[in-house]
């Protein structure tokens, strides 16, 4: 009965050591961060890409419209 009960309590000593193992192991937390950074990212460029898209046409058609005077 002794030899059972000793090895029950090692059985829970492994299992309480790996539990705290896998909750001081972050590496999966700094994995989402990062991939938050980047959709932060991501989002923030798309949402210029607009404006700035918006200002090239612009430019082009300027640029466009003074070449047509010029040439005729």
């Amino acid at each position: 009965m002794r030899n059972t009960t000793l090895k029950l309590y090692f059985k829970i000593q492994e299992l309480e050591c790996a539990v705290h193992r896998l909750l001081r192991n972050t590496e999966g937390q700094d994995l989402i961060e990062y991939a938050l950074v980047v959709a932060l990212i991501a989002f923030a460029a798309a949402a210029g890409m607009t404006t700035v898209a918006t200002q090239i046409n612009a430019a082009f058609t300027n640029i466009g419209t003074k070449l047509t005077t010029y040439t005729s």
